[in-house]
Parts: C-alpha cells; structure tokens; sequence
C-alpha cells in the first residue's frame, strides 16, 4: 500500500460502494481464519475475536437504522436495546447463533453490512439522523461503518496472526471525513490507526482518548 493524507486536499465523499468493498474485503479475510483463533483476544480490545466481529456487525446495523425512520430522532439513537453477553464484553443488540459456527458470524457480519450499503444508498443526502459523534447524514453513517470495519478487521487481525491492510483510498476518505484534524504527509492506514488509538506516528504518540466527527461537511 501506498500513498499519504495531503492536508487540504479535496477527497471524493465517503460511499456505499466504500462500505461494500470493506465488508466483502473482511469476509474474505475472516473465512479464512483458522478455527482455533475465534477465542483469542482481539489486539488492544478487551474482546476476544468472535466478540469484536459481532460488535462490528452490530455497528453496521445500528448505522443503517439510524436511517430508518421517516423522521429520524436527532437527540437519541433509535432505542433498540442493548445488552452485555459478560460484563467486559462489547454492547450488542442482536446475536450471531454460536452453533451456527464461524461461517455464521461471518454471514452475520455480510448481512448487516449490506443493510447498511442499501440504507446509504437509498436515503437522501439531505436526511440527518443521531449519533454520538455529531447528528450525520448518510455519507457520515458510511463512514462510520467504514472506520469500524478498518479497524476493528486490525484488531480481529492481530489476534489471528493475519494481515490486513485495507486501501489508501479508503482510509484517506475515512480521514477526511470523520478526523478532518488528523496530521498529513503520513501513510492514510498508519494515520487512521493513529486516530482511532492504535498506533504510534512518527513525533506522535498513541492516543489515550480519541473522538470521530460524523457531522456533515459543507
């Protein structure tokens, strides 16, 4: 991979075609997974690996319902209740069936992340709907579901041994959109690794806290 964030460069917006191709990219990553590794601790997460991919995939649904309603709620998500399986594990609303196996997750994982592909693409630009990080729009909600399926697929990654570096152009856009303030001249992956924690940068240091900004950009 190559390539670097040009500070004040003007980058294509943030699609549902982004979000596809990440999903389809982590699907192929995880049924190759070897089996014994669904246990292992996800990287820097407090989760083991089947957890940290079934949060992702509750985050690409939580996106795309978000979107949902005729008149989206800008103060409050819409209320699916969460639930803790253990209490250090993630919060999720709906479940992968544990005898359906990895190849179960996984479609888990394919199903809600389509969802959230069809919502993007259907919603109008103009509809704004809640989220923590700043009342979004659709091109924000792709995002965000981009962001989680970059760096989550790096924690599941590490905790199975494999590799996985996703494209510059994905994480350059990711950039943009939800870290405008993130520091240039730097490779996109190791940059969006650094915004959200996970990595060191050269005369920056890990981050303890950090924060996405879903709101619209003009």
């Amino acid at each position: 991979m190559s390539g670097s964030v040009e500070t004040g460069s003007v980058l294509s917006p943030v699609t549902a075609d982004d979000v596809d191709l990440a999903v389809r990219l982590a699907v192929g990553i995880l049924r190759d997974a070897p089996p014994e590794g669904w246990g292992r601790r996800a990287g820097s997460l407090e989760w083991d690996c089947w957890e940290t991919v079934e949060h992702l995939a509750n985050d690409l649904l939580y996106y795309a319902v978000q979107l949902g309603p005729q008149s989206p709620p800008l103060d409050t998500h819409v209320p699916f209740a969460l639930r803790q399986k253990r209490p250090d594990g993630p919060m999720v609303f709906v479940y992968a069936e544990r005898d359906a196996g990895p190849a179960g997750l996984v479609q888990v994982l394919e199903s809600c992340g389509a969802l959230l592909v069809a919502m993007v693409r259907t919603t109008p630009h103009q509809v704004r709907a809640h989220h923590a990080a700043g009342v979004s729009d659709p091109e924000g909600f792709a995002a965000l579901g981009l962001q989680e399926t970059l760096v989550h697929m790096h924690d599941v990654a590490e905790g199975f041994g494999l590799v996985w570096t996703p494209p510059s152009s994905l994480c350059s856009r990711v950039l943009a959109r939800l870290f405008p303030d993130a520091p240039g001249g730097a490779d996109p992956w190791l940059t969006l690794l650094w915004a959200t924690g996970r990595a060191e940068l050269p005369e920056r240091p890990r981050l303890a806290t950090w924060r996405s900004d879903s709101t619209p950009r003009s």
